[in-house]
């Protein structure tokens, strides 16, 4: 890996066995060298039920489904294989709003 991945970047991620490979956006920067070597996704999905935590950002490299919000993890860096895409503000701010929503957080 030889970018430094970023919050609301889009990247093919090793889910390890049974998991897949699937996109995955990442909700955390890159850990500092106090931290563990760790970022918090939110794996893409194809395999839509229909329920409210699923969150459908069109992106032209992804299959049509959503980042499903129920299925937030931390996985380590070298999981990490390339580099998709990025959000935009706007698809930030959407995931954003339904993290709040799901966690129950006050901003």
């Amino acid at each position: 890996m030889n970018a430094r991945p970023s919050r609301a970047e889009i990247w093919q991620v090793d889910m390890g066995i049974g998991g897949k490979v699937r996109p995955c956006l990442l909700l955390t920067d890159y850990p500092a060298n106090d931290e563990l070597a760790l970022v918090t996704v939110i794996p893409h999905t194809t395999a839509l039920r229909g329920n409210e935590w699923e969150v459908a950002i069109p992106k032209p490299f992804l299959k049509e489904g959503a980042f499903h919000i129920q299925q937030v993890q931390s996985i380590s860096l070298p999981k990490l294989m390339r580099r998709l895409g990025s959000l935009t503000n706007e698809e930030w701010n959407l995931i954003a709003a339904k993290l709040v929503e799901r966690f129950g957080l006050v901003i």
